[in-house]
């Protein structure tokens, strides 16, 4: 997203936390939640829903849901990038069956099919029957810059 300018970049991370898009409401409303997911296999876009990843399935699994205030206040901004993260611990549903080894997660703005809004790789791990997969507070962090 090179070339946006720090309040544009401001505006998508607080459209993410759940604050309307300046007065014009290009974008219309803001999500009042999003969903974070785990990835088997890493999108190749985060435009759509037409990325190509392969999401976690069965096993218990289910996307975890984040309210706006689930965001921490945004930091960063003309000589850093701006960026939010979770302000509280993200915990997925104890899989009763192997889930895979997990490589990326996704932020969608539905619980089920929806929109990619933001992806990122992760440092790989299996999560097999079980193995609870968290985020520690802070530690998903959405970075414009």
């Amino acid at each position: 997203m090179a070339g946006l300018t720090t309040q544009a970049e401001n505006n998508l991370l607080n459209l993410m936390k759940g604050t309307n898009w300046p007065s014009s409401g290009a974008w219309g409303a803001a999500p009042a939640n999003t969903y974070v997911g785990l990835f088997t296999t890493a999108p190749t876009t985060d435009a759509s829903a037409s990325y190509t990843g392969t999401e976690v399935s069965g096993g218990s699994y289910a996307r975890v849901t984040v309210a706006s205030s689930g965001w921490s206040a945004l930091s960063g901004g003309s000589t850093t990038p701006a960026q939010i993260s979770n302000s509280g611990v993200i915990t997925f549903a104890t899989p009763s069956a192997n889930w895979g080894t997990v490589l990326a997660v996704g932020i969608f703005d539905a619980l089920t099919t929806g929109n990619l809004l933001w992806w990122n790789t992760i440092t790989s791990q299996s999560i097999n029957t079980g193995v609870v997969a968290s985020f520690a507070i802070g530690a998903l962090v959405l970075t414009v810059d």
